[in-house]
């Protein structure tokens, strides 16, 4: 059988995650659904990252096996079609060999968190940003995120839920910018890894907010870090802050005309 990977972007708000459920509204759910009208179903697919409830994605990644050859430019018009009204769009769809596996093949991926700085309720925004209400230290952030880099023992940052059979992960790169906005400013904390605990990149978030707040002291969280204890952590930023923007593979299979 065929066998497509699928880009796809989709607001996390209405949805209870990626995973599908048996009572509750899932990405997975509708973009299968939009494949069962296409072929005879059920279908199956498999995604990079399972995002929580309310987590957003500009850059999600699913593989799907289908009974037909299909061009990649029209099977993304017709999912499309089929996905409306849902806030869901494939992006880029490409044909891939059989040992492809959205997430077992996918050597990074990449989070964005955006946080608002400014008292004013978010507006345009709404749902897509975690509104802080203050300025915050960024300079204070770029140091305490610094001790999250690299490979650690990262039980104090991950949900007491959490299924990973080790807490050891290695963080690639943790960035910051700083960005204007009306009535303040905005702050997107950017973090790639090969792979996340559940609820690690919003526990990052959380607790360097903190640190920029000036709640805790920098060094605060590496102290954290070394208790290996999710009581030593701070508290969990909300979901609508997250965004999961990229999934790297080696080849990249969207790199060349993949909707074409």
């Amino acid at each position: 059988m065929p066998r497509y990977a699928f880009l796809i972007e989709y607001d996390g708000g209405p949805f209870s995650g990626w995973q599908r459920q048996e009572d509750r509204p899932s990405v997975q759910a509708a973009v299968e659904a939009a494949l069962g009208r296409l072929e005879p179903g059920p279908h199956g697919i498999a995604a990079a990252g399972r995002t929580d409830a309310g987590v957003h994605a500009t850059g999600q990644v699913a593989h799907a096996d289908l009974a037909r050859d299909w061009v990649p430019r029209r099977l993304v018009e017709a999912l499309n079609f089929h996905l409306r009204p849902a806030p869901v769009a494939i992006l880029a769809c490409a044909a891939v060999t059989e040992d492809f596996h959205a997430r077992f093949s996918a050597r990074t991926r990449a989070y964005t968190y955006r946080f608002l700085c400014r008292r004013p309720h978010a507006v345009l925004d709404r749902g897509r940003v975690w509104r802080v209400g203050r300025a915050l230290d960024i300079d204070a952030m770029r140091a305490a995120a610094a001790h999250l880099v690299g490979r650690h023992d990262f039980t104090t940052f991950r949900a007491s839920i959490c299924q990973a059979k080790s807490p050891v992960r290695t963080v690639d790169a943790i960035s910051f910018e700083e960005l204007p906005c009306p009535g303040g400013t905005e702050i997107r904390m950017n973090v790639q890894a090969r792979s996340f605990l559940h609820n690690q990149v919003r526990s990052f978030a959380g607790t360097l907010e903190r640190v920029g707040a000036g709640a805790w002291p920098p060094a605060r969280v590496a102290e954290a870090l070394a208790a290996r204890d999710r009581a030593a952590c701070g508290p969990v930023a909300p979901p609508e802050g997250l965004c999961l923007t990229a999934v790297g593979y080696d080849p990249d299979p969207f790199a060349a005309g993949a909707t074409g």
